[in-house]
């Protein structure tokens, strides 16, 4: 995992705060960020917008990404202050359905029994993707090839020593130990871990039980992590350890992730063009929502997840709904150039054009 990016999530908000702005004066002092033919270009650059505040929550697979989108756009619409706090995609869905928040993250979509539960209907707007990493720490260890049946088994419990045969049979000639593996998960209700179990089981159900939801009865005996930073900085200080960590936070955190066997039979590795590559083959459903995991293609990334902004259908404060909408615009738009820098794969022009157009139903006032 070396993909160059230049600014890192850090340990508290002045330092995330910070790292963005950083970010920004770097990219503007080049320019720009990554280009991208295929992308809309419409911004909201050229239109100001009356003071308001935006608040959001929810996941913190994309927060690296909007933290520095918001200080972006921050710098060309001034009168409008956008905070993003994480806490999990559980979070954010209730926060957005109890009102408490303008906006929300979201790596999963809502269930329906939930999506009753809130106060104004919402839409989802895709904002990029990104791999989730099965991240490690093995002392002489540099990498690993493994398998949707060797990964269920690991973090279901059925696998628990470095040499278990599901794991060497993939990956001769590397010294595994005959030790512990100390498996490590979120604490807290994740989009993350929802794509991630949702993936294996899809790539691996009859070696997966514990089913799928943004929380799951993981075995006895695992450590958890509050939000993927939380989850990486267990991994990195613990040897024999595994868990499972957006591209960004694991790139942060310096650790080393597997390559994963995808529907293709290759072993692919973590990486932007691999998510890419996965989302590409995506179907876009009616309501914006999609899924790259386990995704067909010989270079797709195999547990590549979509990350969505949850938006209210009505905003009776004008200022607040204009400034919402043109947030969300700038994401699908310049917000793309920022992707790269942070950790995430830009959308391909297809779906950010769908979204674009949904803004529309957005009724304001």
């Amino acid at each position: 995992m070396n993909e160059s990016r230049i600014a890192r999530r850090g340990t508290s908000r002045v330092a995330l705060t910070a790292s963005a702005a950083a970010l920004v004066l770097a990219i503007s002092a080049c320019g720009g960020g990554s280009s991208d033919k295929g992308s809309p270009t419409s911004t909201t650059a050229g239109t100001k917008l009356s003071a308001a505040t935006l608040n959001g929550s929810g996941a913190t697979f994309p927060q690296a990404f909007y933290e520095t989108t918001i200080a972006k756009f921050q710098t060309v619409q001034p009168d409008v202050t956008v905070t993003y706090a994480g806490g999990g995609s559980g979070k954010g869905q209730t926060d957005l359905a109890a009102g408490l928040v303008d906006w929300a993250g979201s790596d999963s979509t809502v269930k329906p029994e939930d999506a009753a539960k809130f106060k104004t209907p919402f839409l989802y707007f895709p904002t990029v993707a990104a791999p989730i990493t099965v991240s490690f720490n093995l002392s002489g260890v540099k990498s690993l090839r493994l398998t949707p049946e060797a990964v269920a088994g690991i973090f279901g419990g059925a696998v628990s020593k470095w040499n278990d045969p599901l794991i060497t049979a993939t990956n001769k000639g590397v010294s595994l130990p005959a030790t512990d593996i100390v498996v490590v998960h979120r604490a807290d209700g994740s989009g993350t871990t929802a794509n991630f179990t949702k993936y294996l089981t899809k790539a691996a159900p009859t070696s997966w039980t514990l089913g799928t939801d943004k929380v799951v009865n993981w075995p006895a005996g695992q450590q958890a992590g509050n939000g993927n930073a939380g989850v990486a900085q267990i991994i990195e200080s613990t040897q024999g350890s595994i868990g499972y960590v957006d591209f960004s936070d694991a790139d942060f955190a310096g650790l080393k992730s597997a390559a994963i066997k995808n529907k293709d039979g290759k072993f692919v590795a973590a990486s932007l063009s691999g998510a890419s590559a996965a989302v590409a083959g995506a179907t876009l459903n009616a309501d914006l929502t999609y899924d790259p995991l386990d995704a067909l293609g010989a270079t797709s990334y195999a547990i590549t997840a979509p990350t969505y902004m949850l938006i209210s259908t009505t905003y009776g404060d004008a200022a607040k709904g204009n400034a919402v909408k043109g947030f969300v615009k700038y994401v699908l738009t310049d917000g793309q150039d920022l992707a790269g820098y942070s950790g995430f794969a830009r959308l391909p022009a297809k779906i950010l054009s769908a979204a674009i157009a949904q803004l529309k139903m957005v009724k304001v006032g």
